[in-house]
């Protein structure tokens, strides 16, 4: 046989991510939260002797009773697959007694088995220790301590698999009761039996954990403490990007001055300046913002401080018809709404889980970021602090909180419309503080700052270059005109072939709609082009000012500040109409990829529809009031 298949399957939060990222290389998620897997994942990795392991990591799940749609999928694809050669069960350590009921349900249906023991370090601290080798002899099974997190144990588990000793399955009850409350009550008495045997306790040695908690997750204090990291953390974004992403910003300024000089004015020459460099310039230079916000984010997770978050937030979020549980979701969507949505899955009330979907878009992403940092650099001077903090980091967190209040009040209002089947309660176990893992948290930001420049990067090439050449070409007697006409102006000539073109045409349509908010025809553009993705904003202002003035090699950012209004002579981007733009992207949808998930999630055309409208309704009224008031 040249090929094994093998299941990784656990409790939620017991490192199977961990384990399978060691075993495969692929660096998927991995989190101090529970829920970070909803989806079956898959790769490969080779034994020493030539053989391939196609592994599979299923969702966390306590049972094969499920109580939420994550575990459903765990528990239907153990019960249906039967191709798997061997089952992989994670079991953390500290809570082995619990682990081991899904353990055992595996176990008795059939399965050949490894059990990889998880956390010891942490289950040290809470005075528990196991003893493997007699964990072993008793299950009659392979039986491997690990540290996922670090590695630790991974070798020992490639080497069993390799050795083909899964031959035989420890059989947990010799038959199954009729009743599921039987059930459950006979296992956990035949696992109390092997518990006593295998670990004992002494003296738990989390004094640090527990002083730590008791200041953190005060009522009201703890909230206090939130609100301050996230300040400390909005603050960082803005101060440590700054300089390199003004390096990017100079190097791309040279980079299309070169080209404009060094290449021949031809076709290809005109997309590589007007499309591929404007695209390009804006992926990259917000890169920078978006590897420390990811960071900033993971280094919660791992440090299980986001799982207080969680615990922390129960009482308040029910006074919105949701939950704790919902909590994870809204956090994920700062970075964004799609992964935000799916882990909603983890959620076994049906009201909360259907009002966090339809909320959950309302968080301010990271897709919004780039708009937000240009919108607030052309109002906020760089060097504009109040006191010791940057300007730029207030604003930035005052928008990432106005899309989580949004958030909690249009659940509020949504849940009047939803009818309450049953009341849930919020279980959750707090993990110990951990030192956060440095590998996981550059292979996750990385992996995310990849995503983020190969998947809304193509998206905003492509748009770049159709861009391109819709604002390069057009139609009838104006335009011919124009492109048979002496130069004598050339600035102001391409502004006006700029804004007789395909592209120009299409912002002069919906300009009557947005011109109440203080948008002009070119942030028209942007916004049919942002419904691709929402980032695309930047990118599209590159094309359309590089195009305007193909001489002018100076940043997005300077191009748009110098823009006048042709009849007033004053700046396009006012206060009013930065502040205006930046509450429509707050609350826009502007997402196709998300009105998607969500279908998909709830199965119903109608949902993302509604959701589509009241954003969009919501976004331009927010907008023109704005626009009004600060006018």
């Amino acid at each position: 046989m040249n090929k094994l298949q093998v299941v990784l399957a656990g409790n939620p939060n017991c490192g199977k991510s961990s384990l399978f990222n060691a075993l495969t290389g692929l660096k998927q998620k991995t989190s101090n939260v529970p829920g970070t897997t909803v989806e079956i994942r898959k790769g490969v990795f080779p034994l020493e002797d030539g053989r391939e392991v196609h592994i599979t990591d299923l969702p966390g799940s306590y049972s094969f009773h499920p109580g939420s749609d994550d575990e459903k999928v765990a528990a239907d694809y153990l019960s249906n697959s039967s191709t798997d050669d061997l089952v992989i069960f994670i079991a953390d350590a500290s809570q082995l007694k619990r682990n081991l009921l899904f353990f055992s349900q595996i176990a008795d249906a059939g399965r050949f088995m490894i059990l990889a023991v998880n956390m010891i370090d942490v289950a040290e601290t809470r005075g528990i220790e196991t003893d493997i080798t007699r964990l072993e002899n008793e299950l009659g099974i392979p039986v491997v301590a690990i540290n996922a997190r670090i590695g630790t144990g991974v070798e020992a588990i490639r080497k069993k698999i390799g050795e083909n000793l899964f031959k035989v399955h420890y059989k947990f009850l010799q038959h199954s009761p009729g009743n599921k409350e039987d059930e459950t009550v006979d296992r956990f008495t035949a696992i109390q039996v092997l518990m006593d045997k295998v670990q004992r306790r002494k003296p738990p040695l989390r004094i640090l954990t527990v002083k730590i908690d008791g200041i953190v997750l005060h009522r009201y204090w703890g909230i206090l403490i939130f609100l301050l990291v996230m300040f400390l953390v909005f603050q960082s974004v803005f101060f440590l990007a700054k300089w390199p992403m003004d390096l990017i910003e100079m190097l791309f300024s040279g980079l299309s001055q070169w080209a404009g000089s060094a290449l021949p004015p031809n076709f290809l020459t005109g997309l590589i300046i007007g499309g591929l460099i404007p695209g390009l310039s804006g992926v990259l230079v917000f890169l920078p913002q978006i590897a420390i916000l990811f960071f900033f984010i993971t280094l919660l997770e791992d440090s299980g401080y986001m799982a207080r978050i969680t615990y922390l937030m129960d009482w308040p979020m029910r006074k919105f018809g949701l939950s704790g549980k919902s909590v994870l979701p809204l956090m994920s969507g700062a970075a964004c709404a799609i992964p935000a949505i799916l882990s909603a899955r983890s959620i076994e009330n049906k009201k909360e889980k259907l009002l966090t979907i339809l909320v959950t878009p309302l968080m301010s992403c990271s897709a919004r970021l780039p708009v937000y940092t240009i919108l607030a650099a052309l109002v906020v001077p760089d060097n504009a602090s109040w006191g010791f903090f940057n300007l730029k980091g207030l604003l930035l967190m005052g928008m990432y909180l106005l899309g989580f209040v949004t958030s909690l009040l249009a659940a509020l209002v949504i849940s009047f419309f939803i009818k309450q089947r049953s009341k849930s309660t919020f279980v959750i176990e707090l993990p110990v503080y951990r030192t956060p893992h440095l590998a996981n948290l550059w292979h996750v930001c990385f992996n995310k700052s990849k995503s983020f420049v190969t998947g809304a990067g193509k998206i905003i090439l492509i748009v770049s270059v159709v861009l391109w050449f819709l604002a390069s070409h057009g139609y009838g007697n104006k335009w011919d005109k124009l492109n048979n006409t002496v130069v004598t102006d050339t600035a102001q000539h391409n502004a006006e072939i700029l804004k007789a073109s395909f592209a120009g045409e299409i912002g002069k349509f919906i300009e009557p709609a947005i011109e109440p908010l203080g948008f002009n025809w070119k942030i028209g553009i942007a916004l049919v082009t942002s419904f691709a993705a929402r980032e695309v904003f930047v990118g599209t202002m590159a094309t359309i000012y590089g195009l305007e003035n193909k001489d002018d090699y100076r940043s997005i950012k300077d191009k748009m500040a110098s823009d006048t209004n042709p009849i007033t002579g004053k700046p396009v981007y006012s206060v009013a109409v930065a502040f205006s733009l930046m509450i429509f992207y707050a609350f826009a949808m502007q997402c196709i990829s998300t009105l998607a998930v969500v279908y998909k999630e709830t199965g119903s055309i109608k949902l993302p529809l509604l959701q589509l409208t009241f954003m969009t309704a919501l976004a331009w009224l927010s907008s023109w009031l704005v626009y009004v008031v600060l006018s």
